[in-house]
């Protein structure tokens, strides 16, 4: 194979991987956009809001999940705490303060242990109670959580579009280097000439 043949073959071929890997940069800024925009508009609708720093909220929770919540407990908006619009702040309300409640209501059973006993007893209106509170409660919680994982998923779409705008970057130099070397070669020059030289030598 000539030598110019081969290098414009491998330029152009680093100029269809520039294309491609700016194309999957966009999709995936795409992907990032709906979701992180997606999750902001549900949960923004939803109004929910952080206590207020130093509220009996707060005070009243384990060390752990007070310094959790108290990122976004401040600046203090009408009597409370920052709005819950992105997924971080839905996994913090969910794992920190809704996971606490359910688990002081249940005694650290879950809605389908103390559902089975409610159904199991159903003069029992204490644990009717209860099991429809913590079925409220598990039921936003899962939502806060499905929230924050379809977040996460567009920060990693978000990360992985610099890496392929990254990446088209750098093939796009080779792809120019290539070219440009493309010009400086003989088109006579073989990209095997020196090999086959040798070997009709030693024959």
């Amino acid at each position: 194979m000539r030598r110019r043949t081969f290098d414009w073959l491998m330029s152009a071929g680093g100029v269809v991987v520039t294309v491609v890997l700016i194309v999957a940069g966009a999709l995936l800024f795409a992907g990032y956009s709906f979701a992180h925009n997606q999750v902001t508009t549900q949960l923004s609708e939803q109004k929910i809001f952080f206590p207020a720093a130093g509220s009996e909220a707060i005070t009243s929770l384990p060390k752990a999940d007070q310094q959790a919540m108290n990122q976004y407990a401040s600046p203090v908006v009408n009597g409370q705490g920052q709005q819950l619009t992105t997924g971080p702040q839905a996994e913090t309300y969910a794992n920190h303060f809704i996971a606490v409640h359910l688990n002081e209501i249940g005694g650290g059973q879950t809605y389908a242990q103390v559902s089975g006993k409610a159904l199991a007893d159903p003069t029992n209106t204490k644990l009717a109670d209860q099991a429809n509170t913590l079925f409220k409660g598990t039921t936003l919680r899962g939502m806060l959580l499905n929230a924050y994982a379809f977040w996460t998923f567009g920060t990693i779409a978000f990360i992985a579009m610099w890496a392929a705008f990254g990446l088209a970057a750098i093939m796009a130099i080779f792809a120019i280097l290539g070219f440009w070397h493309l010009r400086k070669v003989d088109e006579e020059a073989e990209l095997m000439a020196p090999s086959l030289h040798l070997h009709r030598e030693a024959v």
